[in-house]
This record gives structure tokens, sequence and C-alpha cells, in this order.
């Protein structure tokens, strides 16, 4: 059911309190996700809107209520902490939505994470959504719709309006997933085609890439060699002069392999078909369900 989460995530929110936190949980609670728990420092014992446990730390909450997923919202120099913590408790996916964790953080966090089989989502990413099903960050359930087609993105801005294309288009969604424009993310463009590709959900794929390393023309290679499901993409940042950053950690130039030209070359060559805007997606996708 869905990609990484489904039905039987239950979720914890680290730094539920907190003004982002308390917000988003409420969001992802009203969408239908099990949302089991809370986690803040001090605050253990009491309850959020009455409902939903707060406990200390992340092993008292997974020993409480068997949560096998958390997302974090706390402060950029704490991030790392909160996702260490969640994996020696023994939470498998954890989706870190805060933007700014630094660079160093996350190489540290991530071979932990991949000691212990568990994933990492983000940082500094919208996170992900199964339509109908569950939720967890920050993605607008309002815009999704159930269907075919699944969507892997960098950004979260451009996720949310390729969604929303897609569904005034009448093509509906099997997954949604946000894996961050940082330079260091956890979960890779390949990560998420391979879990599509063996999703029986899925029908297509929209792969919404931006200028800035080689992640892109990476997928390229994995598509034209691993997928037999249809792949269609967009590269944001054309315009993008080299040397400056924009929007995204990641975002930068830095010779020739991460202008847009270089990825919009290379998803050619690999046979996806390249949308010159947003709103194309919805066309190159329903061409080929």
């Amino acid at each position: 059911m869905g990609i990484f989460i489904g039905g039987d995530t239950k979720l914890i929110v680290q730094g539920i309190t907190g003004r982002d936190g308390s917000f988003h949980a409420r969001q992802m609670i009203g969408y239908g996700t099990q949302v089991v728990a809370g986690v803040t420092p001090g605050r253990g014992g009491k309850a959020f809107d009455d409902a939903v446990p707060v406990f200390d730390t992340v092993a008292e909450a997974v020993a409480e209520t068997g949560a096998n997923a958390s997302v974090v919202y706390v402060p950029a120099r704490f991030a790392a902490d909160a996702g260490f913590e969640a994996i020696s408790a023994g939470v498998e996916l954890v989706v870190i939505i805060t933007e700014g964790v630094p660079v160093a953080d996350m190489l540290r966090l991530l071979p932990y994470a991949r000691e212990h089989g568990a994933r990492i989502v983000g940082p500094n990413c919208p996170g992900l959504i199964v339509p109908g099903v569950c939720k967890v960050g920050i993605l607008p359930g309002n815009i999704v719709a159930e269907g075919p087609a699944g969507i892997v993105s960098r950004s979260g801005t451009l996720t949310y309006e390729v969604i929303d294309c897609l569904t005034k288009a009448g093509i509906g969604q099997s997954a949604c997933v946000g894996i961050g424009g940082d330079p260091i993310v956890g979960t890779s463009f390949v990560d998420c085609l391979e879990a599509f590709e063996n999703d029986p959900r899925t029908a297509a794929v929209a792969l919404i890439g931006e200028i800035g390393g080689t992640d892109e023309q990476v997928a390229a290679e994995y598509v034209s060699k691993h997928m037999t499901k249809p792949v269609v993409g967009f590269i944001a940042g054309r315009s993008a002069p080299p040397g400056r950053r924009m929007g995204h950690a990641g975002a930068i130039i830095s010779g020739a392999e991460g202008t847009a030209a270089e990825k919009v070359r290379s998803f050619q060559e690999n046979g996806i078909a390249v949308a010159e805007r947003p709103v194309e997606v919805a066309d190159l996708l329903g061409a080929r369900l």
C-alpha cells in the first residue's frame, strides 16, 4: 500500500509541542495517519490535544506504542541527534523535515541508519504521502488524489505544483515522495524509482529534479537499465547562473554536470520525456497511462 509508508505506519512526532510540530501533527492526524506518540524532552506524561501521549524519549514512546516511524520537527542543530535517538530505539523510518541541518551531521547519521537497517528521508524535505491512506510530513493532503502516478522530487514546492496539476487533470497518485534538496539526503531518486518499479499500484512515474549535483543523471541511467514503467521528468533552474545557489543547498552548479542542460540531455538519452514547464508533466504522464 504505497511506498515506505502505509496503513500500518505508526508515527512518532519528535518536537510535537513546538509550533511546526503541533501544526503538522494535527494535519497528519486529520488526514488519517496513525500518530501514536509525540516526543518532547521534559513534557513526558502529558497529552497532545488530549489524545496523543507525549514522552520524554523515543525509546519510551516505542516501548509503549510499537511505533515504527518518526517525523522530525526540531531545530537544525538537534535534528541529527533526533535521528540517532529514533534509530537507536528501533524506528525503521525517520523523516527529517528540518531545513539547515549541517552536512557533517548527516554524514554521521546516514551510516548509522544503514548499519541499523533504517531509512532516512530528508533532511530539508516535505516528506511523503500515500493518497487516501497516510501522510508523513508537510505535503498538503487536499491536493492529492488516489491513482497510478508515482511522484519523486527534490523540491517541495514543485512537488505540490506537479501534484496539483495531475489531480486537476484527473491523474491520481500512488505515492508522492519529497527527498529533499540538500547535498546529502538519506533517500535517493534511485531508491524511490526502485520502490515504484516494485509497487503494483504505480503505473508511471514523474521525476522532478533541479540543477546541482549528478543525482538526476544517476537516476536517468537507472531508468534506462532497470525500469519497465514509463518515467517522465522536469528539471528546475534552467536559467540559473553558474556558481550561484538557487533555493536549495544542493542546487548549485559547479562545472558542467550540474547544469539543467546536462540533466535534460541525460534524461532524453535514457528515454525519459522531459517537460518544459511543470504543468506539462500531466500531459506527458497522461499519454503514458
